[in-house]
């Protein structure tokens, strides 16, 4: 299992970074690093635009899901066959926000190894034999932040960026009709500790590792906030009278 994670993920991200560094303006290991996560987002940009399809669907279902909790509280057994039944009439997977991020997950491990290994020079034997051998790497960016050790810079960049995202997805706090009616609260609590959370973590894992890495996940979630204002404004997101008509209990076709 090693040597085919080595062969179909590490080994070609390796050599595609660098390929960039050999290529880019005073071969500068930065713009390598975001050339190579652009391609990398590329690569994957069907798998994530689904994966935000299928969480912007969710959380536009939550005010629904909301009212069955509500309706059928103390009835498990009533609670999943309706839960299922709206999801089967809105052609919605649960799980189908799962797959895709699964599915990067190792790609992330490859790139974490390569800039793990790489900017401290200790994989430079991987090099394709048609690619030109860099003695060494110069693992400034623009001579300013090096990338071979932790960047709290980036590393707060990145937690921004991803604070930012992660507020996208949010799914917007249900009025509470009844006072007996506490799932929504607890939605709204669940909601509020990801947007921190996730942010902080991202944080406190680039005051850890290399800075290539902060600044691999700074602009990979500047594509995804991208690719998220994208593909809402693609009709996916739903307007305002049409949020409104949901909360109510309306179905919506």
């Amino acid at each position: 299992m090693g040597q085919l994670f080595q062969t179909f993920f590490y080994q070609p991200i390796l050599n595609l970074l660098i390929f960039f560094y050999n290529y880019v303006p005073g071969h500068d290991l930065g713009l390598a690093i975001i050339l190579l996560t652009i391609v990398i987002k590329l690569i994957l940009y069907p798998l994530s635009r689904q994966s935000i399809k299928s969480q912007k669907a969710l959380q536009d279902l939550q005010p629904k899901l909301n009212k069955i909790k509500e309706k059928y509280k103390g009835d498990r057994e009533a609670l999943g066959k309706a839960t299922l039944a709206l999801y089967r009439d809105n052609k919605i997977n649960p799980f189908s926000s799962c797959l895709p991020l699964l599915v990067q997950i190792p790609f992330f491990f490859a790139v974490f190894r390569v800039f793990r290994d790489e900017l401290n020079h200790q994989s430079l034997n991987l090099i394709y034999p048609f690619l030109e051998k860099p003695e060494t790497l110069n693992t400034f960016f623009f001579n300013i932040v090096d990338l071979s050790h932790p960047s709290k810079i980036l590393a707060v960049l990145a937690g921004l960026a991803q604070f930012w995202q992660t507020k996208m997805l949010m799914a917007k706090k249900p009025a509470i009709k009844a006072p007996e009616a506490k799932d929504e609260n607890m939605t709204a609590i669940l909601n509020k500790q990801m947007l921190y959370f996730m942010p902080a973590l991202t944080v406190f894992f680039g005051f850890t590792f290399p800075g290539g890495l902060a600044l691999y996940w700074l602009v990979t979630t500047l594509l995804t906030v991208a690719q998220q204002k994208i593909v809402f404004r693609g009709g996916l997101a739903q307007p305002a009278d049409t949020e409104k008509k949901v909360i109510e209990g309306e179905v919506v076709k």
